[in-house]
């Protein structure tokens, strides 16, 4: 069986530490739980990287806020996290169905560490090997008749444009309540912005391809946007800093329109809405 995810333990290492720090923005007590010594050795190396860091919290608070309030208008709607790592949303919120998708090796570590009985609401993990395995058959376990939110979080950047049509398209095929909230990183952004963190991921096995268009493959097969915000604005506001988001936007405006996290709803029923934290319009 392959290791679990190197970037699944960097990722939640992030979230360990700022659930530490005098002043948590997301708050994950969970996250510790599963950093062991390899995980913990693979978060070392990313502990100076002081902006991604900021970033992958901010959009982690980010979607922790959408879907607080998409549950409160909708205590029906069902959660569907695709390539999940070690999220522990389904403990920390309240109300909601969930289901996290993700690699057999991850989902049957996460299950010894946090096992899906002790989570306060209904949840669901689904191992999924993939490129290999079918991603429609692993979400016949998800009502297609009932509100749906799927997250995609920390994903869309390593995957190619095809790979990404391919999965809203199966998406939108079956579920035609189903939102999506994901993170676009441009292909302009990790290379003037981030080529440090791409270096450092690269090491551990994984590369980062965004391209230059991330929103096209969601164009492509009927979805359309209705918010987007910067994530670079969001982590400067969750830190209190909020007040240099005009002038940095006006001296750096690709770091704020190259790094968004957007919500987006099938053509049929796209309505725009409000977000439930502050929007940043490109």
């Amino acid at each position: 069986m392959k290791p679990v995810s190197n970037t699944a333990f960097y990722c939640c290492g992030i979230r360990m530490r700022d659930a530490h720090s005098r002043h948590p923005i997301c708050g994950d007590s969970y996250a510790r739980g599963f950093m062991d010594d390899r995980g913990l050795a693979i978060f070392k190396e990313f502990t100076t990287q002081a902006g991604p860091n900021a970033s992958n919290v901010a959009r982690h608070r980010y979607i922790d806020d959408f879907l607080k309030a998409r549950i409160a208008r909708e205590p029906a709607l069902q959660i569907v996290l695709i390539g999940c790592g070690f999220d522990s949303r389904a403990f920390r919120l309240r109300g909601g169905t969930w289901y996290e998708l993700d690699e057999p090796q991850l989902i049957a570590y996460k299950n010894d560490k946090l096992p899906p009985s002790q989570a306060p609401n209904p949840l669901q993990r689904i191992a999924i090997e993939f490129g290999v395995e079918s991603l429609e058959d692993k979400l016949r376990a998800v009502r297609q008749d009932t509100p749906t939110v799927f997250v995609i979080e920390g994903v869309t950047m390593y995957l190619t444009a095809q790979s990404l049509r391919a999965t809203l398209e199966i998406l939108k095929s079956r579920f035609l309540r189903g939102d999506i909230i994901a993170d676009l990183m441009t292909h302009n952004f990790i290379e003037r912005y981030g080529r440090d963190i791409k270096r450092i991921i690269a090491q551990l096995g994984a590369q980062m391809i965004p391209g230059d268009a991330p929103e096209l493959p969601f164009e492509q097969t009927g979805y359309a946007e209705v918010s987007s915000a910067s994530i670079i604005g969001l982590s400067l506001t969750y830190r209190r800093l909020g007040a240099l988001n005009p002038l940095l936007r006006l001296l750096i405006p690709g770091a704020y329109s190259g790094y968004t996290i957007r919500v987006y709803q099938p053509t049929s029923r796209a309505i725009p809405q409000t977000a439930s934290a502050p929007v940043d319009r490109r």
